[in-house]
């Protein structure tokens, strides 16, 4: 017995405003790239999903693509958290103002 495409497609969407809503909310640096992640996971269950629908397996090969650029986008965000912090001794993100005139 398979599952349905529109499970997937339920938990993806629920996945996907978890990281919306904790994007919009948090003002914690390291919450907002985590909720960055949940909704980059939740287009990598999209992709899986369709790929599975659809017997092809582009979907699934662009998810490991996708899971590497996410891991070096975590190295990079955390590095940067890291200075921030070593700067500022806080990652509160309305603290940071540095891009402002």
């Amino acid at each position: 017995m398979t599952v349905p495409i529109s499970y997937y497609l339920v938990l993806s969407a629920v996945v996907f405003l978890t990281g919306v809503i904790g994007v919009l909310i948090r003002r914690n640096i390291i919450a907002i790239l985590l909720s960055v992640e949940l909704m980059l996971n939740a287009t990598n269950i999209n992709f899986v999903a369709f790929s599975e629908h659809l017997q092809d397996l582009g979907g699934q090969v662009f998810v490991f693509f996708a899971l590497t650029v996410a891991a070096a986008e975590v190295a990079v965000g955390l590095a940067i958290i890291i200075a921030l912090h070593r700067s500022k001794a806080s990652i509160n993100v309305e603290e940071f103002n540095l891009l402002k005139w």
